[in-house]
């Protein structure tokens, strides 16, 4: 195994400007979810260069199976490839050419280190046992989600996968660190609508209304009791509103105030208890101060719980590939990701690939988001040892 770790390693280098060029390439022309046509005809140009066969799967996604020559473990392997609304604000050569849409949250280092992952699999099939599935999966980052298109066409269901996993940029981490955490990682993501409709008027004549600003402002205070009063403390939630449109003016109180927010957590059956909670003590407080409540909450992705005895594998398997000192555990998060889905049906792990340092320390979802593309070079080795490692049975 160590002359075929230094072999993936030597690929990776190897491969390393080919695959930044494919990384730039998709950062230069990002599509919004569901919409990833030109994305998905140039990952299926680029497996057609190396030989390695595909399909299309829900219209823009990408997928195919590497065989390996002994019997073996079913694993997956998955990549989003949908960009962000946002306007790019970096000045590089490979900016955003589609204003208003941006890779901003590294999909574009996810799809080019999976296919520098396929690209070192392919040419290491002999070393292979049992079978690697890839996924380029659309709309990560729009509801109901690319993995919830994927599961309901039924491409895992006969044979299901032994386990499947997923890597994910990380600026909070230096290039060529990388970072796991068992159980669970990341939060469930509904969305919370709602319009306050009372009476509107001239401001200075407030008796004669039924202010639906006013009335907005005690149900965003009071909702924050149901986190810090209802929920047990040992369970991370967040209930954050983010939009409050009441359109009014500085002397006009408008008929109608809408607020729009999300509410996380990681806990299923108290996801259900805090989302009715909301809704009942919304409606109260509206009523009692004269007016009416239309409230809609989307159901988004479950909260992300990694597989524990699939993490404890990849974590001893990744410091055997990269070192003690470049593996490190990981914080709770209260984001959210679609590959939570596949987390419930199957033995899963989403890890995170360190991205940062010097000038790359933007978040995701910012303007100005960029990496160190020497992780580029990390991230696709170590995807590809963890595969045919797992696939050897080395530590099981």
């Amino acid at each position: 195994m160590d002359t075929l770790r230094e072999i993936i390693k030597d690929l990776a280098i190897r491969f390393s400007d080919e695959v930044i060029s494919i990384r730039r390439n998709l950062h230069a022309n990002p599509e919004l979810s569901f919409k990833e046509f030109e994305t998905a005809k140039y990952i299926e140009h680029i497996l057609d260069g190396w030989g390695i066969s595909h399909k299309r799967i829900t219209e823009t996604g990408v997928t195919g199976l590497i065989q390996g020559k002994r019997a073996g473990k079913y694993l997956v392997l998955r990549a989003d490839i949908d960009a962000l609304p946002i306007v790019e604000r970096n000045t590089c050569d490979y900016r955003s050419k589609n204003n208003g849409v941006m890779h901003a949250c590294g999909h574009d280092v996810h799809t080019a280190s999976l296919l520098g992952t396929l690209r070192i699999l392919s040419l290491l099939k002999d070393e292979l046992r049992g079978s690697i599935r890839f996924i380029f999966q659309p709309g990560e980052e729009m509801l109901p989600g690319g993995a919830k298109k994927i599961l309901d066409s039924g491409l895992l269901d006969n044979p299901e996968p032994d386990y499947i996993i997923a890597q994910h940029v990380y600026p909070e981490l230096p290039s060529g660190m990388f970072g796991f955490r068992e159980g669970n990682y990341m939060a469930s993501t509904d969305e919370i609508y709602m319009e306050v409709n009372g009476v509107g008027g001239h401001g200075a004549l407030p008796h004669k209304l039924i202010d639906p600003v006013l009335i907005g402002s005690h149900i965003v205070v009071a909702l924050q009791q149901i986190v810090s009063r209802k929920i047990p403390a040992g369970i991370p939630s967040v209930l954050s509103f983010g939009k409050f449109d009441a359109q009014g003016s500085t002397n006009v109180i408008p008929s109608t105030a809408k607020l729009e927010g999300t509410f996380r957590i990681m806990d299923e059956p108290w996801r259900e208890i805090a989302l009715t909670e909301i809704q009942k003590m919304a409606t109260a407080i509206a009523s009692s101060m004269g007016a009416t409540l239309n409230c809609r909450i989307t159901s988004g992705y479950p909260a992300l719980k990694n597989d524990n005895a699939l993490t404890q594998k990849l974590s001893r398997l990744a410091i055997d590939f990269a070192g003690a000192d470049r593996v490190s555990e990981l914080p709770l998060r209260m984001t959210g990701e679609d590959f939570s889905r596949y987390a419930q049906r199957f033995p899963a792990v989403f890890y995170r690939l360190g991205t940062g340092g010097g000038i790359f320390n933007n978040p995701v979802h910012n303007p100005e988001f960029d990496v160190d593309e020497s992780a580029i070079t990390h991230g696709m080795g170590m995807m590809a040892w963890l595969a045919i490692a797992l696939q050897q049975d080395v530590i099981w």
